[in-house]
């Protein structure tokens, strides 16, 4: 058997791509890259995404992980073109609702004699593998009951054994196909041993109903995680059996995090609703996934249209990329740069004390905002803007003490004369004082906020109401 692939991606062809997640924990890193790239493929194309949850794993899938997952796609901005909520006649797209066209397509791999009952418990199982790794042979079923008579099937059917259903892999042969990441892949058929096709309470497994899905759903781009790489011949496997066209596979190296192990759902690696929840947007994790594992000439920060013109599967790296918090923070200052103050006035909003008018918030978002990485770093300025007299360490009131009473009666009496000006209220101050440089602005900006150092002390001025302001200045006269 060989299925060959064309070496080279078709850029003129319209790609249907798929995300697949199981509800059974919320959205790491490397399922969300996994989500972007495929959404990409198909916007690059003019194609159409999708996305199926793959629940038969009824033991760990459970509403509060689907939930959270379409949370976080949604956030994101990454779109389903037919999916749950959007349906369409290739629907449903969840998997516990699609058994009748799994047991369709299993009662014509039991009618080809492609499948068998395995009675073989778990314990049974893992010695078998054992057994398997102390000879220095790769572990796979060992074919205990490919031959069994009907009389031995019976007999075990009678003592309550509930059989699962394993593929029939023929011997002898190697599966070839053109992996469009890692290039040309060849399986010899007798290193896969049989795989179960049905599980015991007769629920399907991910090899079978993720293959038969891709089929009955159109998927023409299967682009996922290496960690998937091995079981594509098993899955092509299934597709030739039962007459179904498979889709063009692609495997993208493993998002590892600083240690180098694969982040994962289940290790308690950050998920994304962790970082939604700190306050970094979408845009900022988009732009940092975008460019791992990814190679692209655009060093600028994107857009998801942008992003999908400039991605190219050619690109992607065959070598694991790795995930540095840093590199999320630059792209985040560049995210809340680019950010309108109605879009800052929203992302700020639990930092913002009740009672401030719209123009005392555009003030202090134009103040705060180049110092700005996550919303909690507003929390503290908005304090000091909008609450009471800051207290003063020692080394800040030794500021203010030697600045004198003389500097800071000017500094008030000019304030209540021209509200907020910085340059006016710095020209009373040199014209009371002769001081200039930091010795005219730093006690001005201690006296005000509590520190030496912080946003620009003009719009941070500006935004600050000006009898607090002059309250601030007047103790110190």
């Amino acid at each position: 058997m060989t299925l060959i692939h064309p070496e080279k991606f078709p850029h003129d062809a319209a790609a249907v791509t798929r995300f697949a997640p199981s509800p059974t924990g919320e959205l790491h890193l490397g399922n969300v890259r996994t989500a972007l790239f495929n959404w990409l493929l198909a916007h690059r194309t003019g194609g159409r995404f999708v996305l199926r949850l793959e629940d038969t794993d009824v033991e760990r899938s459970r509403d509060e992980y689907r939930d959270a997952q379409l949370a976080d796609l949604h956030w994101l901005g990454l779109e389903w073109d037919a999916g749950p909520g959007r349906e369409d006649e290739r629907g449903p797209y969840v998997q516990s609702r699609r058994t009748a066209l799994y047991q369709r397509y299993f009662t014509q791999l039991e009618a080809q004699g492609r499948i068998y009952e395995c009675y073989c418990t778990p314990l049974e199982l893992e010695v078998s593998r054992r057994a398997q790794r102390a000879a220095g042979k790769p572990p796979r079923y060992a074919g205990t009951c490919r031959e069994l008579t009907a009389g031995e099937r019976a007999a075990r059917r009678a003592q309550g054994i509930a059989p699962s259903f394993r593929f029939r892999v023929p011997a002898g042969r190697r599966i070839e196909f053109e992996d469009f990441v890692f290039g040309p892949q060849s399986f010899p058929t007798d290193d896969i041993g049989d795989f179960i096709v049905r599980r015991t309470d007769g629920s399907a497994p991910f090899f079978f109903s993720n293959a038969v899905d891709d089929a009955a759903m159109g998927i023409t781009h299967v682009l996922r995680g290496e960690d998937h790489l091995a079981n594509t011949p098993r899955q092509l496997l299934i597709l030739e059996a039962l007459g179904l066209t498979a889709p063009r596979y692609g495997h993208v190296a493993l998002l590892v995090g600083r240690d180098g192990a694969p982040l994962s759902k289940r290790l308690g690696d950050p998920h994304v609703r962790h970082f939604r929840e700190q306050g970094y947007t979408a845009g900022a994790l988009l732009n940092l996934l975008f460019r791992l594992g990814h190679s692209t000439g655009e060093h600028g920060f994107l857009a998801l249209p942008a992003m999908a013109q400039a991605f190219d599967p050619a690109h992607l790296g065959r070598a694991p990329a790795h995930f540095d918090e840093q590199q999320l923070t630059m792209w985040q200052k560049e995210a809340v740069r680019r950010m309108s103050v109605s879009e800052a006035r929203a992302w700020l909003a639990h930092e913002l004390p009740p009672g401030v008018s719209e123009d005392e918030v555009a003030a202090f978002i134009e103040a705060v905002l180049p110092n700005v990485v996550l919303p909690g770093d507003a929390r503290t300025w908005a304090q000091i803007v909008f609450g009471g007299p800051p207290e003063l360490e020692p080394a800040e009131r030794e500021v203010v003490t030697s600045a004198g009473a003389s500097y800071f009666a000017a500094a008030a009496n000019a304030i209540g004369a021209s509200g907020g000006d910085l340059p006016s209220i710095a020209g009373a101050i040199r014209a009371a004082t002769g001081r200039k440089g930091a010795a005219l602005y730093m006690p001005l900006r201690v006296a005000l906020t509590g520190r030496a150092h912080g946003p620009e002390l003009a719009p941070l001025l500006k935004a600050m109401p000006a009898a607090q302001a002059r309250e601030r200045l007047a103790r110190f006269a």
